[in-house]
C-alpha cells in the first residue's frame, strides 16, 4: 500500500513538473516600455536605453546627497493630490522630499547595482526621519536589486539646466 502512494506521489510531481515547464517555454519574452513622462523632457536630452534606464549624458549634475535612505508610496496614494496640486501616480516618474523645489529633476542611483532613474519632485516627504526621498513605485522597482525590497541606499544628484 505504502508503495503505490510513493509511486501516485511520483507520478503527480513528474506530471505538474513537466506541465510547468512546458508553459514556461511557452511563455513570451516580456517587453519593457520606457513611459512617455520620461520622455518630455527634451531640454534634459535623455536618450532611454534598451533596459529602459537612461542616458545622462551632457547634463550638468550636482551631487545633493549619497548614501541617502530611499522607498516608495504606497499602492493607497494612487490618485490622491501630491503637495504640489498634482494627482499622484504610481505609475510615473516623481518623487517626494523635504527640501527640493516642486519641479526639480532628480537622478537617483541605487548604490548597489549603479541603475539610476530621473524623476521629478512632486510632493513633499517622507515623514520618516531616517529617510531622504520617496520614489513612485515605478521608478524604485526600475532601479531595485531586489524587487520585494522596500528601501536602499542611493545617491542624489540635482540636474541643472
Amino acid at each position: 500500500m505504502r508503495n503505490k502512494k510513493n509511486i501516485l506521489l511520483s507520478l503527480l510531481s513528474v506530471t505538474l513538473l513537466s506541465c510547468f515547464t512546458y508553459v514556461m517555454s511557452q511563455s513570451k519574452p516580456v517587453e519593457t516600455k520606457v513611459s512617455q513622462d520620461t520622455l518630455k523632457t527634451d531640454k534634459l536630452k535623455m536618450v532611454p536605453l534598451n533596459d529602459s534606464v537612461f542616458s545622462v549624458e551632457g547634463l550638468k549634475l550636482k551631487v545633493y546627497k549619497k548614501s541617502a535612505h530611499a522607498s516608495y508610496y504606497h499602492d493607497r496614494f494612487n490618485g490622491k493630490r501630491t503637495a504640489s496640486g498634482a494627482r499622484f501616480n504610481n505609475n510615473k516618474y516623481t518623487a517626494a522630499h523635504k527640501k527640493l523645489p516642486f519641479g526639480t529633476k532628480v537622478k537617483v542611483t541605487n548604490e548597489a547595482n549603479g541603475k539610476f532613474v530621473i524623476v521629478e519632485i512632486t510632493d513633499r516627504g517622507p515623514f520618516v526621519k531616517t529617510r531622504e526621498i520617496d520614489l513612485s513605485k515605478r521608478a524604485f522597482m526600475e532601479i531595485a536589486k531586489n524587487k520585494g525590497a522596500g528601501a536602499m541606499n542611493v545617491t542624489i544628484e540635482t540636474i541643472e539646466k
